[in-house]
């Protein structure tokens, strides 16, 4: 894995937690989503890029 695709991989990441944590508790809820699995969906999804 190069630096070009770890820094994908990161900004990635960062810009999920961002966007995420911008919704309140109800708008996560209505996605299924609890603000404690945040972390772990931002990761899931920087591992596909």
């Amino acid at each position: 894995m190069g630096i070009r695709n770890t820094f994908r991989r990161w900004a990635a990441y960062q810009q999920t937690v961002r966007e995420l944590n911008a919704l309140d508790n109800r708008q996560l809820n209505d996605l299924g989503i609890v603000r404690t699995d945040i972390g772990r969906i931002a990761r899931d999804h920087a591992k596909t890029i």
